[in-house]
């Protein structure tokens, strides 16, 4: 065989060798026959037929994309750095070559500006406290204008709220100062229910007064008990009206 002949023989199983493709269960290959769209294959073993069609491989798995920090001013006028991971992956091959350059770096921005914006119409309070709503706020808006690119947003996450040190000197005093309100409200309440059982007790006593001389009798017995060298003996009001009729009635007499 000549020269020319063995060129010729390696070009062709070369071109033949080149046809056959491997894609594996997550990928995808989209074909191009002489620069139009033609279908997408996969997975499996396809065929390409060389210098007329080109396939662009497409993985399909879940990517995971940090946002960096961005700087973001709360609705109340308080700025933070705030940073988030986003979850997403390719549903539609197609639409993720053709309708977009770089999908990645299309979502990468997407999601600091949609970051940005969601988190301003919200206070400081609501960052911190208030996060399931804001991911789901976030989520919802990345996938709906990524459908286009044929990229489902499954999941974001908030990771850090980054505050100043003046910032955060402020959040502790608020917070004590909740803390004292609080302790106050419910000595408050104490009060409020122990006068209204005082005051049942003494309306319970004033209706029968032989409780009121029980309760005399087991005071007694209560300051008896006690070790104190000085017992004072209360007296009950009764008996000192009783006392001073007495007293009257034997002045009215003499």
């Amino acid at each position: 065989m000549s020269y020319f002949g063995l060129s010729i023989a390696v070009i062709v199983i070369a071109l033949l060798a080149s046809m056959f493709r491997i894609l594996r269960e997550y990928e995808r290959g989209v074909i191009f026959m002489l620069g139009r769209f033609h279908k997408v294959k996969g997975p499996g073993l396809i065929i390409v037929i060389p210098l007329i069609q080109q396939m662009v491989r497409v993985d399909l798995r879940i990517r995971v994309l940090d946002v960096p920090s961005q700087d973001v001013i709360s609705r109340d006028n308080v700025s933070v750095k705030v940073n988030a991971v986003l979850y997403f992956r390719i549903l539609d091959a197609q639409k993720s070559v053709i309708n977009v350059e770089d999908f990645y770096s299309a979502t990468s921005q997407l999601s600091q500006t949609t970051l940005r914006s969601v988190l301003g119409k919200h206070e400081l309070d609501e960052m911190l406290a208030s996060r399931d709503e804001l991911n789901a706020d976030i989520q919802t808006i990345l996938d709906e204008q990524t459908d286009a690119w044929g990229i489902k947003v499954s999941n974001v996450e908030i990771k850090h709220v980054d505050l100043d040190e003046d910032m955060v000197r402020v959040i502790a005093r608020q917070a004590e100062a909740e803390r004292v309100r609080r302790a106050k409200v419910i000595h408050a309440n104490g009060e409020l229910e122990a006068s209204e059982r005082l005051l049942d007790a003494a309306t319970t006593l004033a209706q029968q007064p032989q409780a009121l001389q029980l309760r005399y009798l087991q005071t007694l017995t209560e300051v008896a008990n006690d070790r104190t060298t000085t017992i004072a003996f209360p007296l009950p009001m009764d008996m000192l009206n009783a006392f001073m009729e007495g007293k009257g009635n034997q002045g009215g007499t003499s």
